[in-house]
């Protein structure tokens, strides 16, 4: 296996796009011939492995990895598109009105299901859900609740309890918690009535899972509502301290997707990149591993899937009303 450099760079205010990065990263298997620019809302410790296995095949190739949030992703790209080869997040919506407005490069080449793809731009390469995470000594004698009906009479039971110490999203920053509570409040009215309770016990609002996951670890908080089931699923395999629900109603599942950005000045390469990460992500591999959970439906599972309807709630209107409503429920 190659020696691969890893150069770190903290970002000040004169760098590229004076953007504040979640953590930027550049990648490299020697001297470098080529580069490739990739924007990303996934973890650099969930991604790494991807980008060293192609590496590994494509030497002399430096990768620059920028990390952010779903919403700043999608504000950054639509601002330099020119500026990145490929983009990489969990906010499906987002990502599918990218293609629509026409930022995607279409590729031909790549065979990939028809579930799993939009207009040959857009690429699902993981299915993921959306769980509710809990610290097990907050529920050490209780039963666990395997349904939102059975969370909402939990924290209803026990209000001295659980004030201040649930989390979620705060969907008006985070695209995919947009996502997920606007496809949750799209399937139940049960939504909407957890929504109340939780706003009612004085919910803290993240940006993101990792987040969450760590005040769930350290206690600061006893339930997380809408946490990525990849990222819990890491943490639990640590730290045997969480306990992660996929509730038994209505679970909710996305898909991470990719797309080749329209302006890239590297298209071959990206494309490269592309069908790489397709392969790592859906082929069957000796031993049974992926960085990041693989583009693989179980019988009877379900998932978002990639259509018109998705951008439904980015009409401002619906996205105006749809926060005014959360905003009324969990704000209190």
């Amino acid at each position: 296996m190659r020696n691969f450099i890893i150069l770190i760079f903290i970002l000040i205010t004169s760098s590229l796009n004076a953007n504040e990065w979640e953590d930027r990263q550049v990648f490299s298997s020697g001297e470098s011939t080529q580069s490739l620019k990739i924007l990303s809302s996934t973890d650099t410790t969930f991604f790494a492995p991807i980008i060293k296995s192609f590496l590994e095949k494509n030497p002399n190739i430096k990768i620059e990895y920028f990390v952010t949030g779903t919403a700043s992703l999608d504000e950054i790209f639509r601002k330099s598109p020119e500026q990145y080869d490929l983009i990489i997040s969990s906010a499906m919506d987002l990502q599918l009105k990218l293609v629509n407005d026409g930022y995607a490069k279409k590729i031909n080449e790549i065979e990939h299901p028809s579930w799993a793809k939009w207009r040959q731009s857009l690429f699902a390469f993981t299915i993921e859900p959306a769980a509710i995470v809990l610290n097990k000594k907050a529920f050490k004698n209780t039963i666990i609740p395997k349904t939102r009906q059975d969370l909402i009479k939990e924290l209803r039971s026990r209000p001295t309890f659980f004030k201040n110490k649930i989390g979620t999203y705060d969907v008006r920053k985070s695209g995919l918690g947009y996502l997920f509570a606007t496809q949750d409040a799209r399937t139940s009215e049960t939504f909407w009535r957890l929504m109340e309770v939780m706003g009612g016990l004085g919910t803290k609002l993240y940006c993101c899972s990792g987040d969450m996951i760590d005040d769930l670890v350290s206690g600061k908080i006893a339930v997380a509502y809408n946490v990525l089931g990849s990222y819990a699923e890491a943490r639990q395999q640590k730290l045997d301290e969480i306990e992660i629900i996929l509730p038994a109603d209505f679970p909710t599942n996305m898909m991470r997707t990719a797309l080749v950005s329209n302006l890239t000045s590297r298209l071959r390469l990206s494309e490269r990149f592309m069908q790489h990460l397709l392969e790592n992500q859906t082929e069957k591999k000796v031993n049974g591993t992926h960085s990041l959970p693989p583009l693989f439906l179980k019988p009877g599972q379900q998932t978002i899937i990639l259509e018109p309807a998705l951008m439904t709630y980015l009409d401002k209107l619906k996205r105006k009303t749809f926060i005014k409503e959360w905003e009324r429920a969990i704000i209190q």
